[in-house]
């Protein structure tokens, strides 16, 4: 029986890799396309950016950009599928978008933030998620900021902490629940283990938990659809699933987590094409992918009366070890099923097959 089971399990197969003479710190797929892109910092401190394209088994380098500032983390997501514009954060607290086709001066640019942005996401573009196309970014300042690229320097929204209270590393950002016009949420993870959820139909806190180590990574299942699921990982190697369709007044939403392995989990992916599917990467070296099962009822009411979540459970589909180095990011292709890249601080990047996805 578990030979026939083994024989069905997806395999993760490493497909191209390419050395770097730089350090990569994000890499992301060109939406319809067969291109990619690496975004990291030269040893001299310039920010690289270089878009290489897949021809068969090998990664063809198409152009390399130098900027001044090391880039830490991109987003194609809040511009049109025709514009494909790239919005960046680097080392020194700028948000800056970029046509590729003409990357010598950005298309928009704002200093964001007053030290790096750690991380950044879009929505509201490619034909993902309602409502206006919006950039969000977080910062080792503390502050989690919107910013909406037809208003020039200043953010559509601003969260950080209150006064008085002491400023947390920011150190990833999501949006979710832009189902249509007017709902939108952010989701914000700190590096002392706080998860706050930002409404920004309403502009305040709509929930905050925390996992008691560093947030190093939060994605909804789907950006463009009513809350569903958020993962986030943490620092020492655990992450958590969230069941987002029941909200409890005091309890909050329901929860299961896995201790995947002894090192950090530095970011999380959803399988574009099925989002019960995530692949985790780690500071060991390895990706471990994921199944999520839902429990036969998501909600039950408690002593009084009131709506609560019920968590699913997680099994491990497969794991691979690929390098000696933290694999530092991930990113599934949005076009074809099973195709990913993930980037490592073995200073290179992978092009990966995951095989028999239609059949789980």
């Amino acid at each position: 029986m578990s030979a026939a089971l083994g024989a069905e399990r997806p395999q993760v197969v490493s497909h191209v890799q390419q050395a770097l003479s730089y350090t990569v710190f994000d890499c992301k797929w060109v939406p319809r396309s067969a291109r990619l892109l690496c975004l990291g910092s030269a040893a001299r401190g310039a920010g690289v950016v270089q878009l290489y394209e897949l021809h068969g088994a090998r990664l063809e380098l198409l152009r390399e950009i130098e900027k001044p500032k090391p880039i830490k983390c991109g987003t194609f997501g809040a511009t049109s599928l025709q514009q494909r514009y790239l919005a960046t954060g680097d080392f020194d607290g700028n948000l800056n978008i970029w046509n590729l086709e003409a990357p010598e001066m950005p298309v928009y640019s704002v200093k964001g933030h007053k030290e790096i942005i750690n991380s950044i996401d879009g929505v509201g573009g490619l034909g993902i998620g309602e409502g206006a196309p919006e950039i969000v970014t977080g910062s080792r300042d503390g502050t989690v900021r919107v910013w909406d690229p037809r208003q020039r320097d200043i953010p559509v929204a601003n969260m950080e902490p209150v006064q008085g209270e002491s400023k947390r590393d920011c150190w990833t950002v999501a949006f979710g629940n832009a189902y249509n016009q007017e709902e939108r949420v952010v989701c914000a993870g700190y590096d002392n283990g706080d998860i706050k959820l930002f409404d920004l139909k309403t502009m305040s806190l709509r929930w905050e938990t925390n996992i008691k180590n560093g947030v190093c990574s939060v994605e909804f299942d789907r950006k463009d659809i009513n809350m569903n699921k958020l993962v986030a990982t943490s620092l020492e190697g655990k992450f958590h699933v969230f069941d987002m369709r029941t909200q409890h007044p005091t309890k909050g939403f329901a929860s299961v987590s896995e201790k995947a392995q002894k090192s950090t989990i530095w970011q999380v992916r959803h399988l574009p094409q099925n989002r019960d599917i995530f692949m985790t990467s780690g500071g060991s070296g390895s990706l471990h992918l994921w199944k999520y099962e839902y429990p036969a009822q998501r909600s039950k009411k408690d002593s009084e009366g009131s709506e609560m979540g019920v968590a699913g459970s997680v099994s491990l589909l497969q794991n691979v070890t690929l390098s000696t180095q933290p694999i530092s990011s991930l990113d599934w292709s949005p076009d074809k099923k099973g195709l990913c890249v993930c980037g490592a601080f073995d200073q290179t990047v992978r092009v990966l097959i995951v095989t028999k996805l239609n059949k789980i």
